[in-house]
């Protein structure tokens, strides 16, 4: 019973809020969103202060279920983020999928999120990233992986864009 416990508890931590695989990460460091000549519109002001707001997270470990700077998981992140500037949403990444309108890549801004299937043998979301910057030819995104925690990376990396679901905007 205890092996079956323990092994319905690590395939969950390992299929949740990211991947094992080495992601290479922007070498951004705690820096407030930057304003691009790529932004079809100018962000939002309340979507760069929460970007900003998630940026200060980068180098928190990774915690299922966290939500402070002791540790957090992906979804952690943007629900803590969002609810800095009170706004409420769901707890879990495949039920903020829920949330918003549909974009097109083409339509992405800072403040968006982007949803991910890093699990190929579930058709489910369960990983969310946080819109931080545009710049020509990426989209950048904060969120927290098992495996190096809060980090910003790019949609352009085959892993994520391989993952990638959906984009929403709940602003």
């Amino acid at each position: 019973m205890n092996k079956l416990l323990l092994a319905l508890v690590l395939t969950f931590t390992l299929v949740s809020c990211g991947s094992k695989k080495r992601i290479a990460s922007s070498s951004r460091a705690n820096t407030p969103v930057i304003e691009s000549s790529s932004y079809r519109e100018k962000p939002a002001p309340v979507a760069s202060r929460i970007a900003d707001y998630a940026l200060d997270f980068q180098g928190t470990r990774y915690k299922y279920g966290g939500t402070t700077r002791k540790g957090m998981d992906c979804s952690g992140l943007v629900y803590v983020s969002f609810l800095s500037e009170n706004i409420q949403l769901p707890r879990v990444s495949r039920y903020m999928a829920n949330e918003g309108k549909m974009l097109h890549v083409n339509q992405i801004n800072v403040g968006d999120l982007l949803f991910f299937q890093t699990n190929k043998n579930k058709d489910v979301i369960n990983h969310v990233g946080l819109v931080v910057e545009i710049v020509p030819g990426s989209v950048n995104f904060i969120h927290s992986t098992t495996s190096r925690g809060v980090i910003v990376s790019s949609l352009n990396e085959r892993y994520w864009n391989d993952a990638f679901v959906v984009a929403k905007r709940v602003l």
